[in-house]
């Protein structure tokens, strides 16, 4: 009987295993069914202005009591009539237009692809007077990826468009450095900033191939074509070199910043600390210490708000390999590589 038991336990998880690996295919699949027709790559347009007015008249609905919850739904839908009809004979839109781009960024700012797009999109009908709010997180990575990344958002400045970045948890290092491109920053009161600084890191495993008599070969044409690398032996001069490479890359980090906010002092913030908001205004590395969503609640009456996404549809094998590449990192069997070089 115990044995019975036992199998009918392994029995019951093993079909449990198999019943839910079954229900995320289903999911995966019915997902794709229902996208085949969408387009592989599209730009979502969403007027935040509507979802505020919803919230809001979704909350005044609900502390009615009931007759007058059904009056009052009748009068806004007569209302929304009249205002869709005003709209359409109107001439022309007389209120600003705010785009709101979110980038969440990770060690190799893998947004920022989607980030180009949508930079593209907004200068291909920018209008005198729009403004773009970034709503920035990120804690920086690498060089070239967030270098390339501030550059999206220069190409806004470059056209004449008003740029705020809106920090509420961090912008530190490489997310600074596509901070201080805007006009204007705005941070939460504890949200880390700065991070002005450089750093790099790998392993090296060659006193561990030597301990166990393993050779290590490589081959290479130029002076400085390999430095440091995980298995080769460092010696003083690779690292003079490497470290003679980070300085420059500090170096134009920090010119970099001080091109974009004149109004820092350059020793006091490049030394690789970070700060919270209100310490990084007092700094000057941000102008305000508000939220996001304080400041685009504040031009829900005078401006007119678009959330911008651009986004690419998956493939089902890539949503697959998506679930399963989370399921490795719950379990710490990620394969990342070290990186390098990488803002700090």
């Amino acid at each position: 009987m115990a044995y019975l038991a036992e199998y009918g336990l392994f029995f019951a998880k093993v079909l449990t295993l198999f019943l839910m690996i079954m229900g995320v295919l289903v999911s995966l699949i019915g997902i794709a069914m229902r996208n085949r027709h969408a387009p592989a790559e599209q730009i979502e347009v969403r007027r935040i202005n509507d979802r505020y007015r919803e919230m809001a008249d979704a909350l005044e609905t609900a502390t009615l009591a009931p007759a007058l919850a059904k009056k009052h739904q009748k009068i806004q839908k007569k209302e929304r009539k009249a205002e869709a009809k005003a709209q359409k004979n109107a001439p022309e839109d007389p209120k600003k237009r705010v785009f709101v781009l979110n980038f969440h960024g990770d060690i190799r700012a893998s947004e920022v692809s989607l980030l180009r797009e949508e930079v593209t999109a907004i200068l291909v009908g920018v209008r005198e007077g729009d403004e773009v709010v970034v709503c920035l997180e990120s804690a920086g990575g690498m060089v070239h990826a967030y270098g390339l990344a501030a550059s999206q958002i220069m190409r806004l400045r470059d056209a004449g468009v008003h740029v705020t970045v809106s920090v509420d948890k961090v912008a530190a290092s490489g997310g600074y450095l596509m901070a201080c491109v805007a006009n204007r920053i705005l941070a939460a009161p504890f949200a880390v900033i700065g991070s002005i600084g450089v750093v790099a890191e790998i392993p090296n495993f060659n006193r561990l191939l030597k301990k166990h008599d393993i050779d290590y070969e490589q081959i290479s044409a130029g002076e400085y074509k390999r430095t440091i690398s995980m298995l080769g032996e460092t010696t003083d001069r690779a690292r003079a070199k490497v470290k003679e490479e980070v300085e420059q890359t500090h170096t134009l980090f920090k010119d970099f910043v001080k091109e974009c906010r004149p109004v820092i002092d350059l020793d006091t913030v490049a030394t690789g600390e970070h700060w919270l908001g209100r310490q990084a205004h007092h700094l000057n590395l941000v102008d305000d210490i508000r939220t996001s969503d304080d400041y685009l609640m504040s031009l829900r009456e005078t401006a007119d708000i678009f959330e911008v996404e651009y986004t690419v549809k998956k493939k089902v094998l890539d949503r697959l390999s998506g679930l399963i590449g989370q399921l490795r990192k719950g379990t710490l069997l990620s394969d990342e590589t070290p990186v390098f070089t990488r803002l700090s």
